[in-house]
Parts: C-alpha cells; sequence; structure tokens
C-alpha cells in the first residue's frame, strides 16, 4: 500500500487535532476523511473546523466505512473496548487513546481480538516515539547509573470542570486513569519488567472516583518506584519521572510532552549534565509516522499487545490496593 492510510475518528473529541488531524497533515502517511459524534450538529461544525471532508451518522457508520484504513478512539474509556472490538471485527486497524480500556477483562477481550484478525492495535502513549524517552532508555540500558534502586513518576494538572468525564465512574474516569497511567508506563517501560503494587491511597472526589492517587510499587531485582498523581482543583502542570541507581540520578522534567519543552538532568558523581533532546515535531506525530509504517510492515510496536494488558492490570492493582472498585465494575 503506498497511499496515505484513511483514518476515520470517532467522537468530537478535544485530544483528536493535536493527537491526529494535525500531525496528518504534516506528511503523507495518512488522512482523516471521516467523522462522527453523538450530536450530528456537532460533527458537522468540527469536520468544517478541522477540514475533515465527511460526517458519519454515528460511529457505527464510520467503523464499518469501506474507505476507511484505521479507525482512532479516542471515546471516553468506557467506550474503549466496544468499538475498538467493533472495528476490528469489521475489518479496521485501531489507534485507541490512552488508557486502553476500563479495566484488565476489556483489555483481554481487545487483544484477543486484535490477534485473531491479524490487525493492528496500537495504544497511543504518544510520549514512547519521541527521541527523547528513547534517550531514557539508552541511559538506563547502558549501565550509566548503575544497577537501578528506586523511580519517581509524576503528574498533575488541574481538571476542574467536575462534569467533566474524568471526575465520573460511569465513564471510566479517575486521575489514575487518565493521568497516573502515563507515569505507571514510563516506570514498567524504565525497568523492563512488571511490579507489584505495595499499596496505595486515594483522596476521592465523587464516591469511586480518585481525585489523587499515591501508590508505592516493587519491581523484580529490588527496584522501589513512587507513583503520584492529582487532578485537583490547585495543581499545576507538572510532570516528571526520577530513576535512582546505584551510581547515579537521572531526571525529566516533562517526559509527557517534551515538544512543549523538557529538560533531561544526569547526576553522576557530584556533577549535573543537562541536555534537551529534540525532535523533529510533536510526540503525536512521531506516533502517527511509527503507527502507519507498522500498519504497512507488520511491525511490532512498544504500546500494543502485552504490553497494554499489563499497564490495565497494574492499574487496575493500584485501585484494588486504594479500596476503590476497579473502573467498569
Amino acid at each position: 500500500m503506498t497511499r496515505p492510510l484513511r483514518f476515520g475518528v470517532l467522537g468530537a473529541a478535544k485530544i483528536a487535532p493535536g493527537a491526529l488531524i494535525q500531525p496528518a497533515k504534516l506528511g503523507s502517511e495518512a488522512t482523516v476523511d471521516v467523522v462522527a459524534a453523538r450530536d450530528p450538529e456537532r460533527a458537522r461544525r468540527y469536520a468544517a473546523e478541522h477540514g475533515i471532508p465527511r460526517v458519519a451518522r454515528d460511529y457505527a457508520e464510520v467503523v464499518h466505512d469501506p474507505e476507511l484504513d484505521v479507525i482512532y478512539n479516542p471515546l471516553p474509556m468506557n467506550q474503549h473496548a466496544h468499538w475498538t472490538i467493533e472495528a476490528l471485527r469489521a475489518g479496521k486497524h485501531v489507534l485507541c487513546e490512552k488508557p486502553f480500556a476500563a479495566n484488565a477483562a476489556e483489555a483481554e477481550q481487545m487483544v484477543r481480538v486484535a490477534e485473531e484478525t491479524g490487525l493492528m492495535l496500537v495504544e497511543a502513549f504518544h510520549y514512547r516515539y519521541h527521541p527523547l524517552f528513547e534517550r531514557v532508555l539508552g541511559i538506563v540500558q547502558s549501565g550509566q547509573l548503575g544497577t537501578l534502586r528506586h523511580m519517581e513518576g509524576v503528574f498533575k494538572v488541574a481538571i476542574k470542570d467536575k462534569d467533566d468525564l474524568r471526575h465520573r465512574f460511569d465513564t471510566a474516569g479517575g486521575a489514575t486513569m487518565d493521568l497516573g497511567c502515563y507515569p505507571l508506563h514510563w516506570m514498567r517501560t524504565v525497568a523492563g519488567t512488571e511490579p507489584r503494587v505495595l499499596s496505595a491511597r486515594a483522596e476521592q472526589g465523587a464516591p469511586e472516583v480518585d481525585v489523587v492517587m499515591s501508590a508505592e510499587l516493587a519491581f523484580p531485582g529490588g527496584i522501589t518506584a513512587h507513583m503520584l498523581t492529582s487532578m485537583a482543583d490547585h495543581e499545576k502542570f507538572n510532570t516528571s519521572l526520577r530513576v535512582e541507581g546505584q551510581n547515579g540520578t537521572l531526571l525529566v522534567q516533562n517526559p509527557l510532552a517534551p515538544h512543549h519543552g523538557h529538560e533531561l538532568r544526569v547526576q553522576q558523581g557530584g556533577q549535573d549534565h543537562v541536555e534537551k533532546v529534540e525532535g523533529e515535531g510533536t510526540t503525536y506525530r512521531y506516533q502517527l509516522v511509527a503507527f502507519c509504517d507498522a500498519v504497512r510492515t507488520g511491525k511490532k510496536l512498544p504500546t500494543m499487545g502485552a504490553d497494554s494488558l499489563h499497564n490495565m492490570r497494574l492499574i487496575d492493582a493500584v485501585y484494588r490496593a486504594a479500596g476503590l472498585k476497579v473502573r467498569g465494575s
């Protein structure tokens, strides 16, 4: 296939312009051809604003559109499994927003259908495709820090609108789902192994919805880890990753969206080395290029299959340790 991959978008989501529509306009790999929303008039306005040529009646029409190759699913988390599975069974590859599903049981169904159909199903952890995180992994894997001892991952940002889907249990909301999934994924990726949850503590907003969550983890080999996430009203945007080793410490400010500014600092032997890892575009642009290449070549990507299952299982375990219900249960 040499022509651009044709994408359909489910929902007039706020994330889609930056995550897919604009990156697609910067290259020849993909086009965004169709969108549908629960409100048809909203879908028409959205399509006109973002230059999407067609508006479908509903999600089902997008999923079953014979002219499309890929479905982008940025719907609320409680709808990820249903529409992703529907799209796969309709013969479409899927780029699904994080977190992958409402819970691990749904994630298992999604991955199983992807394996059965032989289609590409990728979770949109966009940060993973930027050169900054490749640099982080390179430093860790080189042995420069020595044996890893401890990690800390933080993601805080105020989400003040209490009507936002992230403040609702029925839409699989919660700080750990929308924000904490990132630091959990950062630390799993750095360790290259799967942790167990030692303890977790949540501050609730709506019943069963974590506004703040902290969790203590233990990875094989004696690595301990701490995750902190918050969407409380007073928070200022902060994402960071700290990796402590026997011989030094690595600190990354803004591993989430390094194209908006970041810092990579290595502290070793009483000295600080600070660098920036500039990229050619946003994390989302890197993700789109990698995704389209994988669809064409069959290449496996780092945010698919078993990786998505492990991250959802960890999220479920954090909720259980904090005494909260697993989303979707």
